[in-house]
């Protein structure tokens, strides 16, 4: 058995958001500065290097990803009227981009350049936003229970749109939503899609996304499904948030050790061990704990 996801990335669905907004990709570099101001450093991983940035034409604020091309991996897609090999983080993005008129939990890729060397995503860059570490640190580092609750709730609601686009994000964690700060009512965005793939009720046999939210089936059977693990990642999650810190170190304790938690019933369903007796994520929404 390779270790390949359950839908060949060649033969990939075709879906109704599938579209592309624009056709920079045929240009180079000069035509990437051109359009977009270059600016501070946002921050960097294992997926890419993100840097704040303006649209040259308004000043729009933006998010540049720089991935280098031998990380990047490719879907048949229909584009501009052809089948195009087009990088994988852009097809997802693209699938959960909202219609003209709505919004959407996951930040909207803009314009992409796939160059030579690398490929430049332009992204949404909402402001004034924080990431949900920097978030919690300027509230003290744990959030108080109704704060996490709040932020939950629409984190919930945000995985549940994403599955709907047909799109597994697969690396649900505190540095990948974005809290933005300019009303009464924290909104949650998500970001990276870096390590996510097309959505599949079949079994997943490729790594998942951050060593410390992997589920304990991965490491006891080396599969997992989609949705089971989304909520096992939103447990942890949570659990960050609630106590400043994650529930587990290793893989032992993610497979065998069961963390002393707050707001006990609906964080344990999230983090119980078996894959089968986690909620699922429309019985999550509906939770008391969230109403």
């Amino acid at each position: 058995m390779t270790k390949e996801d359950p839908i060949s990335s060649v033969d990939s669905p075709s879906h109704p958001h599938s579209h592309c907004y624009s056709d920079s990709f045929h240009f180079g570099y000069s035509a990437f500065e051109a359009k977009y101001n270059e600016q501070e450093l946002l921050g960097a991983g294992g997926f890419g290097t993100v840097f704040a940035g303006q649209r040259r034409v308004d000043n729009l604020p933006v998010a540049i990803k720089h991935i280098p091309q031998f990380d990047i991996k490719r879907t048949s897609m229909l584009l501009n009227g052809a089948v195009s090999m087009v990088p994988m983080e852009v097809a997802l993005m693209l699938r959960v981009k909202p219609g003209a008129a709505g919004s959407s939990a996951a930040v909207s890729l803009l314009d992409w350049y796939d160059l030579d060397y690398e490929l430049i995503l332009i992204l949404e860059r909402p402001v004034p936003c924080l990431d949900l570490i920097e978030y919690m640190m300027s509230r003290g580092s744990a959030l108080q229970e109704n704060m996490a609750k709040t932020i939950t709730k629409q984190l919930v609601d945000a995985v549940i749109e994403v599955h709907s686009t047909g799109v597994f994000h697969r690396d649900i964690k505190l540095d990948n939503i974005l809290i933005e700060t300019g009303s009464n009512v924290p909104r949650v965005r998500l970001i990276d899609f870096g390590c996510g793939t097309f959505l599949s009720e079949r079994e997943y046999i490729t790594e998942q996304g951050t060593y410390g939210y992997t589920s304990p089936e991965w490491f006891l059977h080396g599969c997992y499904r989609a949705e089971s693990t989304t909520v096992w990642q939103l447990g942890v999650v949570l659990f960050g948030m609630l106590h400043g810190y994650l529930p587990f170190s290793n893989s032992t304790e993610i497979v065998h050790e069961n963390p002393d938690v707050n707001c006990q019933a609906f964080l344990q369903s999230c983090l119980t061990k078996s894959p089968e007796a986690r909620p699922a994520l429309e019985t999550l929404k509906q939770h008391p704990w969230l109403i």
